[in-house]
C-alpha cells in the first residue's frame, strides 16, 4: 500500500503544484516511480499517457492537452492550429497539439497527447514565444502576430482560407497591429504573400 506515508503525501503535493506530474520530476526528488504505480492503484493519481501523471478530477482547463504537449516536449513551442485555438482566434478545432520544434532537434516520439511536429529554425524559431501559465505549468506558445505569419507560412499545410481568417479575426479583435503582424511577416519571410491580403484588410 502506498498510502499516507511522507513520500505517497510529498508526490501528491507535487501533482498539485505542477498539475502534471512527469516520472522525471520524482527522480529529481529520489523518489521511485513505483510510488506513482501504486498512486494510481489505489486511485490516487492517474495516467495521462506514458511518464505523464496529474490528479484525478482535478480542476484542469480545456487547454490541458498544451500542458500535457509541453510537459513532453519541453524545447517545442505550440503553434498554428493549437496556437490559434488557445487565443481564440478562428474556427479550428485541432484533433492534434500542433508544436514546433528546432530544425535540427530530433524528433519527438510522443504515445500521447496526439501531436503534431513543424519545424523551424533561428528567428522564425526563437521570435514571438509566449510563456502562458496554463493548469500551474508554464507552456511556450507563439502569440497572435507570429501564428499568422506561421499561418502564411505553412499554408500549403493548413490552406489559405485558415491563413485569411486569422489576418482578418486577428486585425478585428486589434490582437495584433499591423506593425506587429509586418515584424512576423519578414521573420518568417512572407511579406510578398502576406502584402496584398493585409493592404486590403487595413
Amino acid at each position: 500500500m502506498a498510502s499516507k506515508t511522507p513520500t505517497t503525501e510529498k508526490i501528491l503535493r507535487l501533482a498539485r503544484q505542477k498539475g502534471i506530474l512527469r516520472v522525471r520530476d520524482l527522480a529529481e526528488h529520489g523518489i521511485h516511480p513505483e510510488y506513482l504505480r501504486r498512486l494510481c492503484a489505489e486511485g490516487k493519481l492517474e495516467r495521462t499517457g506514458r511518464g505523464l501523471y496529474r490528479l484525478p478530477g482535478g480542476d484542469y482547463s480545456a487547454n490541458v492537452t498544451l500542458v500535457e504537449a509541453a510537459r513532453r516536449v519541453p524545447h517545442g513551442v505550440v503553434c498554428l492550429l493549437s496556437a490559434l485555438r488557445f487565443h481564440e482566434i478562428g474556427t479550428q478545432l485541432p484533433h492534434e497539439v500542433w508544436m514546433m520544434i528546432e530544425r535540427r532537434a530530433a524528433l519527438p516520439r510522443i504515445d500521447y497527447p496526439r501531436m503534431r511536429f513543424f519545424r523551424a529554425s533561428g528567428e522564425a524559431f526563437t521570435a514571438g514565444v509566449e510563456h502562458r501559465r496554463i493548469d500551474r505549468t508554464e507552456v511556450a506558445i507563439y502569440g497572435v502576430a507570429k501564428t499568422v505569419a506561421d499561418c502564411f507560412k505553412y499554408r500549403n499545410k493548413i490552406g489559405l482560407d485558415v491563413a485569411l481568417e486569422a489576418l482578418r479575426e486577428s486585425l478585428r479583435s486589434k490582437r495584433a497591429t499591423v506593425d506587429e503582424l509586418w515584424k512576423y511577416a519578414r521573420i518568417c519571410r512572407v511579406e510578398r504573400v502576406m502584402r496584398p491580403y493585409l493592404e486590403a484588410m487595413v
